[in-house]
């Protein structure tokens, strides 16, 4: 079998690590900061959870059927094409999705006012410099400061107030009394005093479920609030704000999932099936270590961008347009590098029930099951973690240069860690593999309840990384002594695909309610246990499934044959008529 005439083995291995650095740089631009981003448009945690479920179940069935018909039709180059250039629109269709509250007041970067707008936070003392029209109109303006005080916020170690005040949501009014805080709670000012102390203003905190749109005339102006239909009035606005705005965000998510989910799918079948023409599928292994170099490098850079020319770039709306124009102009880059990314001309043919059988292979194994439902449970956690955790450490006072960091982490762990793979497997078996990573998840998770500062989450961080790998590992290595000849990656992409991305969609949509219901400590918590007794009722199942292994015929045929016999015994003992037997029962 001869080589592909259009491509060398070592070019098209160089184009491919380029395309995996790239594509990680790419998904580290926005998708780790995505739902802060969704927070700061105004919208809560069920909404988030349900704009993040919506994605990964796109992603989780959309895919394969997108990949399958890119081989049928050989498409596959203009499907990646197709792919990067769509996703460069749609992701700037984020920055245009308009805001709960569209009166917002954006302070400069420059530091003048010491403010700028961005999530209010519980627990927060906010000076907020009132100027009267009365003394306006005087050649020097006396300022009152009115101060909104919440317990239980704590500065950062080393940070002012004023450097904190930096990142809270101030909503001014054209007058004190249209003054207010965020969606959580509402300002209303207390005007019996003033006559005595001029000089004073003081607001009652009250809490509302969604936030209210202040304005001259508009039903925020407590003057229209004073009756029950002016609250009923402002109550309609702020839902119908809050209704176009997820409306808008789920539809920009949902047609940004659908041009962006087949991309990583076809590229690794089209990389996989060219290295298997020219017999050098050994070195396509290797290839995931450029894409979590890319994304540790991304999502530094990015955030570190996002410091630097979000202030410049942002009039109004909330913060984090730099993540999509960032992920925007990397695609560009992509685009440019598909074009010389090897595909093959001679398409393998493969049976299109391929996904269906590998179902049947799980169905037919006890321990599949347990491996599946595992990986389900798993998906359903971590996704608490991706969709919440970001909030979790900006309520302790976390910049977005943190929270990259700490990703940063947990990529470079996973890399670092790879070394110890043949060890770990040898030493701990398949089972012992899922013990370790779901043990690390837990102590992650109870660890993640009890965070107290900025940066108390970065110790964790090498846990990630473990229980990621480790349970990954476990995967592949079933994958590879359990399933049929030729039946590895339809098995594997089961795995890592259906199983995994329908978790992430559950634990997305569940998640957002319990965070909204209780807090994002107790959803941690409950996470916890739940892992923990998961894993006590796995390891009291495992023991009690037959310990035979199945025997495939790519590892039969590398087997010396030690003894031949013609008698019957030793036809009982030929390792060839067992294999026929075991088929045959099957």
């Amino acid at each position: 079998m001869s080589a592909n005439p259009r491509w060398d083995i070592s070019r098209a291995l160089g184009v491919a690590k380029l395309f995996h650095l790239v594509c990680g740089v790419r998904e580290a631009c926005v998708t780790p900061f995505l739902t802060l981003y969704l927070r700061q448009l105004g919208l809560a945690a069920p909404w988030v959870g349900t704009l993040m479920g919506t994605k990964h179940l796109i992603a989780a069935f959309w895919a394969p059927v997108c990949a399958f018909l890119a081989k049928s039709y050989r498409k596959r180059r203009a499907l990646l094409i197709g792919s990067l250039l769509g996703s460069v629109g749609a992701s700037l269709l984020m920055v245009l999705v308009p805001p709960v509250d569209k009166n917002r007041v954006h302070f400069p970067c420059n530091g003048s006012s010491g403010l700028t707008s961005t999530d209010a936070l519980p627990g927060i003392t906010l000076p907020v410099n009132i100027t009267s029209a009365q003394e306006s109109a005087s050649s020097h303006p006396a300022k009152r400061t009115a101060e909104v005080e919440m317990p239980g916020f704590r500065n950062p170690p080393g940070e002012s107030d004023r450097e904190t005040f930096r990142d809270l949501h101030v909503y001014l009014a054209p007058s004190v009394e249209g003054a207010r805080t965020t969606s959580q709670a509402l300002l209303h000012p207390v005007t019996s005093g003033l006559k005595d102390h001029p000089r004073e203003v003081t607001f009652e905190v009250v809490k509302t479920a969604l936030p209210l749109l202040p304005g001259g005339k508009g039903p925020g102006n407590p003057a229209n609030l004073s009756g029950t239909k002016g609250k009923a009035w402002a109550f309609d606005l702020s839902l119908e704000a809050l209704r176009w705005t997820f409306i808008l965000s789920l539809g920009s998510v949902a047609f940004w999932e659908l041009l962006t989910a087949p991309l990583e799918q076809v590229a690794d079948d089209s990389l996989y099936e060219f290295l298997d023409f020219v017999d050098a599928t050994d070195r396509y292994r290797s290839l995931w270590v450029w894409r979590l170099l890319g994304m540790s490098a991304g999502v530094c850079g990015i955030t570190a961008l996002v410091g630097q020319l979000d202030c410049y770039l942002m009039t109004s709306g909330p913060r984090g347009v730099v993540h999509f124009y960032g992920y925007s102009v990397v695609s560009t880059l992509a685009l440019l590098v598909s074009i010389a990314f090897p595909i093959p001309i001679c398409q393998q043919w493969e049976p299109s029930y391929k996904r269906f059988k590998a179902l049947s292979i799980v169905g037919g194994d006890p321990r599949l099951i347990l491996l599946a439902s595992t990986i389900v449970l798993v998906g359903a956690i971590v996704s608490t973690v991706q969709n919440f955790l970001f909030w979790h450490m900006k309520d302790h006072g976390s910049g977005e240069l943190v929270m990259g960091f700490s990703v940063t982490l947990s990529l470079l762990g996973e890399i670092l860690l790879h070394p110890f793979k043949t060890t770990l497997l040898r030493k701990l078996s398949r089972t012992g593999l899922v013990g370790l990573g779901l043990s690390c998840l837990a102590g992650q998770l109870l660890y993640y309840s009890f965070l107290w500062s900025w940066w108390s989450v970065l110790p964790i961080q090498i846990l990630s990384a473990i229980s990621n790998r480790a349970l990954w590992w476990a995967v592949g290595a079933s994958v590879e002594d359990l399933a049929t000849p030729r039946m590895e990656r339809a098995l594997s992409a089961l795995f890592r695909g259906h199983f995994y991305g329908s978790g992430c969609s559950l634990g997305s949509f569940v998640g957002g309610f319990v965070v909204m219901r209780f807090s994002l400590a107790v959803l941690y918590q409950a996470c916890c246990v739940a892992l923990l007794l998961w894993l006590a009722l796995l390891l009291s199942i495992q023991r009690r499934l037959p310990q035979e292994r199945k025997i495939k015929y790519s590892k039969l045929l590398s087997m010396e044959v030690s003894d031949t016999s013609d008698s019957e015994q030793g036809t009982e003992q030929d390792w060839l008529v067992k294999a026929m037997r075991e088929e045959h029962s099957d």
